[in-house]
């Protein structure tokens, strides 16, 4: 049985914009799916749910965007109907509950990690990957299973560093994860970088739970400044049951 971690980054990196809360803090998650699950069922699945209510063909594929949905825009003008949106809502909520996946999530708060390291820190990006793979290793050691990891592209320099990130944690682990635990259950020391584009399944599903999986870690540490919207509420009610967990523990949301 092999799975995959499809990872989607939500903020950046850049410790001198922390100050800015828009950018204050930076989030990945990461959704574990058996493969073949992928190919027999989620991806045939989410392919007719375009077609249903998209201007969906094989040849110009639509890719499933969290931001664009929500604005209605491009291929997404269908739901600016309500009818058609709640429609919608409700048989995508269908699917993200019908699924089977599992859900890890890490959140940094920049400004406390600038201000509590002011000589040494580590690079955001690194720290968050490093926790996120971590629980991948944990999950695939229980499930005694092997997988491997693909982010979504962000092109040029960015691509570099998330390829020399996991380079790195691969060649020599963390402090809690030996790099003969990381190489016995990742099947490749390559970390796959692939775009939106491509139309995979596994990286569309990341996008649309890597917000509501975000802005509930931020209500629950008081530090989210607005109210959710009814469906952002409903889509964090499926997560409950989709994060990581063994023997009573959650292994799946960690706040930094």
């Amino acid at each position: 049985m092999k799975h995959r971690i499809y990872v989607n980054e939500v903020g950046n990196s850049d410790l001198d914009s922390s100050e800015d809360p828009n950018h204050r803090y930076l989030s990945l998650t990461g959704v574990i799916v058996d493969l073949t699950h992928i190919e027999q069922v989620i991806h045939p699945e989410m392919e007719l749910l375009k077609a249903r209510f998209f201007r969906h063909h094989p040849d110009e594929p639509v890719i499933l965007h969290r931001k664009e949905m929500i604005n209605a825009k491009g291929y997404f003008d269908a739901l600016r109907n309500e009818d058609t949106r709640q429609q919608f809502d409700k048989a995508l909520l269908a699917h993200l509950r019908s699924w089977t996946y599992v859900v890890v999530f890490v959140c940094l708060d920049k400004k406390r990690h600038k201000e509590t390291y002011t000589v040494w820190r580590h690079d955001p990006y690194h720290y968050c990957l490093a926790v996120l793979l971590e629980r991948f290793v944990f999950f695939l050691e229980r499930a005694k299973a092997e997988g491997d990891v693909m982010a979504e592209s962000r092109g040029g320099r960015d691509d570099l560093r998330l390829k020399d990130s996991f380079m790195r944690l691969w060649e020599k682990g963390t402090d809690y994860i030996s790099p003969d635990r990381f190489q016995k259950v990742l099947t490749s020391k390559q970390m796959k970088v692939k775009s939106k584009i491509n139309n995979i399944a596994g990286l569309q599903l990341a996008d649309l739970v890597a917000h509501p999986s975000r802005n509930e870690i931020l209500r629950e540490q008081r530090l989210l400044e607005r109210e959710l919207a009814p469906f952002a509420q409903e889509v964090i009610g499926v997560l409950q049951g989709k994060y990581d967990q063994s023997g009573g523990r959650l292994f799946g949301k960690k706040f930094l």
